[in-house]
Order: C-alpha cells, then structure tokens, then sequence
C-alpha cells in the first residue's frame, strides 16, 4: 500500500499486527475508527470488527474497506447501515440481536461514535433495555485538534457543528462566547471563512484559536493565530478537507461591578437564584459560588 489518501478518506498504509477473532460477550460495542492514516485504529478495535456477529456502518462501503485495508474478512457477517437517518425499526433490529445473544459493533465513518455522529439513539435504547454497551476508544478528531492546537486543554467543550444560517449560528455563537473553557468546534471548510467572521464580531479579535485541517492525513495542516489574523489568513472560497476549530477561553478583562448587580438583579427577576448566579457567572467568567453569594446579598 501506499500513503496517498484513498478514496474513502483513509491514508491507506496499513499491515501490521493482524486482527484476532475473539470470542465476544453479547452487547453493543463502540468501535472508533481512524480519521485519516488507516493505521491509528487500536488492536482491540480490529478484534471487534474481526469477531463481531454483526457491523452498524454509518457507511458501509468505509467499513468494508477499513477491513480489507487490515485483512479483516467478513465471512458472511452482516455489514448493514445505521446512520442518522435510520428508523426506529432499524434500532429495535439491531438491539433484537443483542437481546438474542449476538455481538453488535458500530462504527462511524470516521472517528469515535457519538461524537458529532451517529449511535446517541441507539445507545440511549440500549441503555433502557439494560443492554450491555461498551466503548472501544480511538480516534477522534476533536481531541485530536485539541492536542496540537497549542491551546489550555485541562478544561474544554466540544460544541460540535454551529448552525448554518446567520442569524441562528449567531445566537448559537453569543451563548458559547462567554464559557470559560477552550472550545472544540466542527465546521464545513466552506463555511469557516464566515464562522470566523462572526466569532470576531462577537468573541473579539484578539482571542486565540487554531484551525486544524486533514488531521493525521498527508496535508494534515494546523493555522494558529488571533480570531482577526484567521480570518484574513483562510480564502474567501474556504478551505479544503476537515476543518476543526479551537478557539482560546475568554480574555480576562476587568470586571464592573455595577454592571454585574445589574445584570445579576435582572436575572434574579426571571430565573431562581441558583439558575440566576449561575448564568450571570457563565457571562463574567466568575465563580458560580461567588455570584451565589452576590445574590443572596443583593437579595437581602
């Protein structure tokens, strides 16, 4: 094999270790898969995709080929989609399997389940039947972003894909501003000219942040930067491949008093005083415990 991307998106150098059949206990199984180099799946990922009864694919011709490109044959085992436009039927199918004995792996088309893809519903049903789930770690792109991107990473939110449209992506963008953690978003490489545009607009220009693109792929590319020196660095026409971004927690700036009382005495006339402190903290970047304690003062 070469290292050239193939057309599934796999960097398709693989070989090694080969996979085991293993004899697997009846359950769902959560099998991350690479995101870019074929060659970052775990050795227990391969076991699963090698002895499981049957594989949920969110696309079923990727995960053929991931096996192909590991040797891993799929002796007329069931390879069928599940993905996020599957039905209600199309779970109770799958967790009829389980239910009756059999090992279920699901795999996404490109990194860890759940995450910005596929298989919430089907564990959640799973969990209700009280049906045996495990996670086989792996890849995934937004901890991957998070690692090289230069960027705090002892407390971060994934918030996943931004809306669309302007004026919902805005609203979106405003409420995830003024959290006081690292954030890990997804976004369409045509789109991220105008994310970054608004996140200028309403997170300040001078924030930090890392555009990470093709991770563990052969133009795997990182841009880290200010919000402003992004945004005049990405092309009007965007960019091409995956595009991760991470963006710095708030800048701390000094805090006005009298505009906290007002906003916290505003909030306290809509909200309890618990879910008061707790947002008008979100929005200062405050302890929650502090803005407690302000409440009841003001309240007194």
């Amino acid at each position: 094999m070469t290292d050239e991307t193939d057309q599934t998106g796999f960097e398709a150098s693989a070989g090694g270790t080969p996979a085991r059949q293993v004899a697997l206990a009846p359950g769902l199984y959560l099998v991350a898969t690479p995101i870019g180099s074929a060659r970052d799946i775990t050795l227990r990922a391969l076991d699963i995709l090698a002895s499981a009864d049957t594989i949920a694919a969110e696309d079923t011709r990727t995960a053929r080929h991931l096996m192909e490109l590991h040797g891993i044959k799929a002796r007329g085992r069931r390879i069928v989609a599940y993905h996020d436009h599957s039905s209600e039927g199309d779970r109770a199918r799958l967790l009829g399997l389980v239910r009756d004995g059999g090992s279920v792996a699901c795999v996404s088309e490109a990194g860890t389940p759940l995450v910005a893809d596929p298989g919430y519903r089907l564990v959640k049903d799973a969990v209700a039947e009280g049906l045996p789930v495990t996670a086989a770690p792996g890849p995934s792109a937004a901890l991957a972003a998070l690692s090289v991107s230069g960027l705090p990473s002892d407390r971060f939110l994934f918030a996943g894909f931004p809306p669309s449209k302007g004026a919902e992506r805005r609203k979106v963008l405003e409420e995830l501003a003024n959290i006081p953690s690292t954030l890990v978003l997804y976004e369409s490489p045509r789109r991220i000219k105008g994310l970054l545009a608004d996140l200028v607009d309403i997170a300040g220009a001078d924030r930090k942040a890392a555009i990470c693109r093709e991770l563990t792929k052969r133009f795997e590319e990182v841009i880290r930067g200010t919000l402003a020196e992004l945004a005049e660095a990405v092309p009007d026409k965007g960019l091409r491949g995956e595009v991760v971004l991470v963006l710095d927690r708030p800048l701390a700036r000094p805090i006005d008093q009298e505009e906290v009382d007002a906003a916290l005495l505003d909030a306290l006339e809509r909200l309890p005083m618990k879910a008061a402190a707790s947002e008008i903290a979100m929005r200062f970047g405050t302890a929650k415990r502090d803005m407690y304690q302000l409440a009841l003062r003001l309240k007194g």
